[in-house]
């Protein structure tokens, strides 16, 4: 027993929420890993099964130190695992190997943090990889563990402006606006709406006042992809031409962002004609970039060939090319890393939603069924709700296979 739970503590998603505090993920992966009922996890944890179930859904929120500790101690959770133990690294973050400074770094950033030292190049450098690394985080454990982390980052970047002279100083608001646009992705991935935007028009002023055209265009591509992800098709496209012509210098791959999502927009219109154009032209852009993947901005790492057949994917589904749909979404994610988890849980449902609607009802739901336990772990409200409509696309056929996928999503509902 006591090598399984070494080797529980050591999931990077337990870790995770461990570290974020985020009790309702810490519960759900626990049990996920464990195969434990919400009633045995109680019984560890010296909670009653409602209580572990609101925590779970997020009804509740552990507020009192005594239950804090019950959860603790009644899951063995190891002290340095723990957020409190996470002191000697001067910003928080999640406990992965690459992030922790080495001794004399840490001093430097520590001096700087403290406001004992004027900002230097490799406390910015440090906090450029940190940033880079919750990134990649996000990719696989899900936005939910690390928005209370990223809070807190923002918050020290922001602090350092004071002290940042000269170029420093640029970098710092450039570093921030990065930051912002993070918490912008992280609150739209949580169908935070007003959060999003909000955070999208700081990053955008942010970018601005750093010179950083890249970012700027990112800032007005995403806040057209949040108008296509509420069916809003003409204000994408005015959204994602904006990112073209109001900042000009940027890179081919910014550049090929937001001609893509001006192709969405056209198809989410039923412009098909329009829609081709602009996704073979976004195309060209990104097999340029590809050439000089250096001269990209860092958060355009998952930008590529594969992401794009994917985004042919999406396309097709507005116009209703359901074949054309299964074909680019089966390609793509069979070349998608294993580690893009929450991007392959999003496809996976888009797919299913091909699938059903080619009348592939079979496979469908094989898809479908394969995607639920991530979609409710990692997946809310996006690809949850996509799950659904897969399931009432085959109801609404008459399909017994429809039954069967209502019944599973009801299961971890």
């Amino acid at each position: 027993m006591g090598e399984f739970r070494v080797d529980l503590w050591s999931h990077p998603q337990l870790l995770a929420a461990v570290a974020a505090e985020d009790w309702g993920a810490v519960f759900r992966t626990y049990r996920k890993l464990t195969g434990l009922s919400q009633t045995k996890l109680g019984e560890r944890a010296g909670l009653a099964q409602p209580e572990v179930s609101d925590i779970e859904r997020g009804r509740r929120h552990v507020t009192s130190v005594e239950v804090r500790q019950r959860i603790v101690g009644g899951l063995d959770i190891p002290v340095c695992r723990q957020a409190t133990e996470r002191s000697p690294i001067p910003v928080p973050g999640l406990a992965l190997p690459d992030m922790r400074p080495d001794g004399g770094l840490l001093a430097r950033v520590t001096s700087v943090v403290d406001g004992r030292q004027r900002v230097d190049v490799p406390t910015l450098d440090w906090l450029d990889r940190l940033l880079a690394e919750h990134r990649r985080a996000e990719d696989e454990i899900g936005s939910r563990p690390l928005v209370g982390l990223m809070r807190q980052q923002i918050r020290t970047v922001v602090d350092l402006y004071g002290s940042a002279r000269g170029p420093l100083g640029d970098r710092v608001v450039r570093l921030a606006s990065e930051h912002a646009q993070f918490l912008a992705w992280m609150a739209q991935d949580q169908g935070q709406t007003a959060a999003a935007l909000a955070w999208y028009d700081r990053s955008h002023e942010w970018a601005l006042e750093a010179g950083d055209a890249d970012m700027a265009a990112t800032t007005l591509s995403m806040k057209a992809h949040m108008a296509w992800s509420g069916g809003r098709g003409d204000r994408c496209v005015r959204l994602a031409e904006a990112a073209r012509w109001s900042t000009p210098g940027t890179s081919l791959g910014v550049q090929g962002m937001a001609a893509q999502m001006a192709a969405r927009g056209h198809a989410l219109n039923g412009d098909a004609h329009e829609a081709e154009r602009l996704l073979n032209e976004a195309q060209e852009l990104i097999s340029r970039a590809a050439k000089h993947p250096e001269d990209e901005p860092p958060w355009m790492y998952f930008y590529g060939e594969t992401w794009f057949i994917l985004q042919r994917g999406m396309a097709a589904v507005h116009l209703r090319d359901w074949r054309a749909a299964v074909d680019h979404f089966a390609v793509g994610l069979e070349a998608l890393p294993d580690d893009y988890r929450r991007d392959r849980t999003w496809y996976r449902a888009c797919h299913a939603h091909a699938l059903a609607e080619a009348s592939e009802a079979e496979e469908a739901v094989a898809v479908a069924t394969a995607t639920v336990a991530d979609a409710a772990d990692i997946g809310r409200p996006h690809s949850w709700n996509e799950l659904h409509t897969v399931a009432a696309v085959l109801l609404r056929r008459g399909t017994k296979e429809g039954r069967g996928l209502l019944a599973a999503l009801r299961a971890n509902d």
